[in-house]
């Protein structure tokens, strides 16, 4: 039995609360209405299990199908056991439709069934279907939330598949050398300590080799524990906020982040504002979705201009990490009336240039990588080539 803590209604209409133990959710709200009592709300119990997160692709499914669905005349209710019972949803996916749908059957309202699972939703998609209930419009807006989270997905493809590339090639330099330094070079110890002086290059791979043949087991320590210790102060707030700091003003690189930075908060303003939220919350759930600290803490001061009256565009002109011609747009759209219209024009031009920015990195990565990889390879062959060939040369001069 798990404890609930709920609110529910009375017959004549009063609102009581408190605390209720139940195996779950349907079973305490069997037991509430045994004592004549509507559930409208609880906490607690099973639902303290769901903390994974959906991915941008399966947020956009889901919402297209809720959209789709609700805009064919399914019921919402309807649509959500469809959801629970598709064959190609995996099983937490469909234990969570089934838990949504438990709750609107019960008289929650859509959006708080999502919030109670904790962060399976983000908060964007929350206070879009939150607005959308009072309008109305909910098939509407699903399918914006879908378009939304469904550029999100591709976007985070396409920087996935152009990281691909480079990552693989690192690996396999990183195996290649290991493998050179490890067992080709000792291969070579005998004939290298016979002659009499050198080359510098084979010197320095000598020294590498044996260091590596004499620490191996050092080195994976060292590297795993260097890992470890960045994974955990990257965790850090204040190391954090200044790897992105540095990371937005790093050369080209640089750029395409802000671009990046940018078209996300354009496309998550565009699809709130467009959904009727006020300006000032739609600027408190944008900051979060971002996905840089150095950025998203230069909010507070942005949110306090414009509640102090100040325009939208003047208070984003301060914030470091954004593409001014997104500030531009957004004082022609604020002048103009139109502030939702250019909002979704600067996400399309910024996603755009996001794209072809990724493709231009992909473009020049390759090459260097490739470069690089030679350089190193290179310089091994040279290494060990060169001490042999001057042995053969010492021979002939002596023969």
């Amino acid at each position: 039995m798990a404890t609930f803590k709920y609110r529910a209604q009375t017959s004549d209409g009063r609102i009581v609360s408190g605390t209720m133990n139940a195996a779950d959710r349907q079973d305490l709200h069997n037991r509430l209405k045994m004592k004549e009592l509507m559930l409208l709300d609880a906490k607690g119990g099973e639902e303290k299990k769901y903390y994974k997160p959906f991915s941008a692709g399966t947020l956009a499914e889901y919402a297209r199908q809720i959209g789709t669905l609700l805009h064919s005349g399914v019921t919402l209710v309807r649509a959500l056991q469809m959801l629970s019972e598709d064959e190609a949803a995996t099983a937490y996916e469909k234990s969570v439709y089934q838990t949504i749908m438990t709750s609107v059957t019960q008289g929650v309202p859509f959006s708080e069934a999502m919030e109670e699972l904790g962060g399976v939703f983000p908060p964007l998609m929350i206070n879009m279907f939150r607005a959308a209930e009072s309008s109305g419009n909910m098939d509407e807006t699903a399918l914006r939330i879908a378009d939304q989270y469904a550029r999100e997905d591709r976007l985070n493809a396409k920087i996935r598949s152009a990281t691909a590339y480079p990552r693989i090639l690192a690996v396999i330099t990183v195996i290649v050398v290991a493998i050179i330094f490890g067992y080709v070079m000792p291969q070579f110890d005998q004939l290298f300590s016979s002659m009499p002086v050198l080359p510098l290059p084979t010197r320095v791979m000598i020294a590498i080799s044996s260091f590596v043949e004499n620490n191996v087991f050092g080195i994976i320590l060292f590297c795993v524990c260097v890992y470890i210790a960045v994974y955990f102060l990257k965790k850090l707030p204040g190391i954090a906020y200044e790897l992105d700091r540095i990371r937005i003003h790093l050369p080209w690189i640089g750029r395409l982040m802000k671009v990046v930075y940018t078209a996300r908060f354009a496309r998550t303003m565009s699809s709130l504002y467009s959904a009727g939220i006020p300006i000032v919350s739609c600027l408190q759930i944008a900051r979060n979705t971002i996905g840089n600290t150095y950025i998203e803490r230069q909010f507070t001061q942005v949110i306090a201009d414009v509640r102090a009256g100040e325009t939208l565009f003047a208070a984003l002109a301060r914030v470091d990490g954004f593409i001014a011609k997104m500030v531009s747009c957004i004082r022609v759209g604020e002048e103009a009336g139109s502030l939702d219209t250019m909002l979704e024009s600067v996400a399309e031009d910024m996603e755009f240039e996001s794209e072809r920015a990724i493709e231009q990195m992909v473009a020049v990565m390759e090459p260097v990588m490739i470069i690089l990889m030679a350089v190193l390879v290179g310089f091994i062959m040279v290494a060990v080539i060169t001490p042999i060939y001057q042995s053969y040369n010492f021979i002939g001069v002596n023969s």
